[in-house]
């Protein structure tokens, strides 16, 4: 129980997809205009997440290891077309909100990273949690940026205005308010020294070129990747 607990813990605050490790920044930065959006989108990324990670963590000793990615995306996609038919039939007015945002989250670099990180080399159960964790941290996430937006674009919160129109700022519900929103909140990160991608405080590379891709051959590349597995394996036999 307490590796479940510490796996949510770590989605919302240690690693947070959102603010420390900056992935899913399409649906964060095109959704986040009013907060009902944001935390329709970020449940709607933790239901898939879940089943995901619970279903590919089951299945991870059957699936062929050369086709383990297609495997993981076909799985994915499934349980997003659910979810999609189930927000089209119960909430109408979210999945026209939504719109093309809803069927991309197929291709949400956050899904198919814990699929490939941690849901294929642990057991279901503390997948599931992973899986929680960082859809709740997903939805922190999109909330938080969600709130700034709606208040300062639109002088509303969820949905009741409090503000007249002539205060409004109409750019913070224009796609560059999202991007000023996030630098202001990733600065609030750094300056109270906050786990943030841009401060150094997200743990370094374990590769032993330190994950410089730009200025690394594909032979070091693999050379690396192996390195890596191996003292995972061994890491894993330890424990």
């Amino acid at each position: 129980m307490n590796k479940c607990i510490e796996r949510i813990y770590n989605g919302i605050i240690k690693e947070n997809p959102t603010f420390v490790l900056m992935l899913g920044m399409c649906p964060t930065l095109a959704v986040t205009t009013s907060a009902s959006n944001g935390i329709g989108m970020g449940l709607s990324t933790t239901a898939v997440l879940i089943f995901s990670n619970l279903l590919i963590s089951a299945m991870r000793n059957i699936i062929p290891d050369r086709v383990r990615i297609p495997a993981f995306i076909v799985i994915v996609a499934s349980l997003v077309t659910i979810v999609q038919l189930l927000i089209q039939a119960y909430l109408p007015s979210l999945y026209d909100a939504l719109g093309i945002y809803i069927p991309l989250i197929v291709v949400n670099c956050i899904i198919l990273g814990r699929a490939e990180a941690y849901a294929s080399k642990n057991g279901p159960i503390a997948s599931a949690f992973d899986g929680l964790g960082m859809g709740l941290g997903f939805t922190v996430g999109l909330t938080c940026i969600s709130i700034f937006r709606e208040l300062l674009g639109s002088g509303s919160f969820f949905g009741m205005e409090f503000i007249p129109e002539d205060f409004h700022i109409s750019i913070f519900v224009l796609a560059p308010g999202a991007f000023f929103v996030l630098s202001m909140l990733t600065a609030l990160q750094n300056k109270f020294k906050a786990p943030s991608a841009t401060n150094g405080s997200v743990p370094a590379s374990q590769l032993a070129c330190g994950g410089d891709c730009m200025h690394c051959s594909g032979s070091v590349c693999a050379e690396n990747h192996m390195k890596l597995e191996t003292r995972q394996g061994q890491a894993a036999k330890k424990d």
